[in-house]
């Protein structure tokens, strides 16, 4: 009678534990074992979509990040540029200017009488003054275009005043030069005033 009433009492132990284990799952695992695993996906798929939302906020910040460091350097660059313009064609507008003198050195020059002795001391000072107004604006990067008789019309650096009859001289070549060009830094500041060939 002992070993039935222990028999019993372990029947009950058992059932108690059983009725236990099921009352901790959830309903819907008790009812299907494979719920439990379908809500475990259900689950990792909205972090899943929740972390590729983040990626992709990350990624867009880390887009616009680059974006603004590249409008950076190329402001940086065009800064950089335009003071390296500013250095170079300072210059320009007071070049302009002393080409005046250079052209109205150059007309003197010509009027002179060079076989005349009286005036033969006049117009050496005034060679010296235009080779020193020369080679000064040289300095500063102020180069002279002296287009000759027959070099080839460059439309770039030439401005054609007139078309001739070429006679020895090419068509399209320069016949005679009127006025001199001047570049300032490789840049054309006046163009050299020429007659073309026709």
């Amino acid at each position: 009678m002992a070993n039935e009433e222990k028999t019993q009492a372990d029947n009950v132990t058992e059932a108690q534990v059983a009725e236990e284990t099921v009352a901790a799952q959830p309903e819907a695992a008790q009812a299907d074992p494979d719920a439990g695993m379908q809500l475990d996906v259900a689950e990792l798929m909205q972090q899943l979509s929740v972390a590729q939302a983040e990626a992709a906020k990350v990624a867009e910040f880390q887009d616009q990040a680059l974006r603004a460091q590249a409008e950076t350097q190329n402001i940086r660059r065009r800064a950089e540029q335009d003071v390296e313009k500013a250095h170079k064609f300072a210059l320009e507008k007071f070049a302009n200017e002393m080409l005046q003198i250079v052209d109205n050195l150059e007309r003197a020059l010509d009027a002179a009488d060079a076989e005349d002795e009286k005036i033969k001391p006049l117009r050496e000072g005034v060679e010296m003054t235009l080779n020193m107004f020369v080679s000064s604006l040289a300095k500063f990067s102020v180069e002279q275009i002296a287009p000759q008789p027959g070099d080839a019309f460059n439309p770039e650096l030439h401005q054609a005043m007139s078309m001739v009859p070429g006679g020895e001289v090419a068509s399209g070549c320069v016949v005679a030069a009127m006025q001199k060009g001047y570049t300032l830094s490789g840049r054309l500041l006046r163009p050299a005033m020429v007659m073309v060939a026709q």
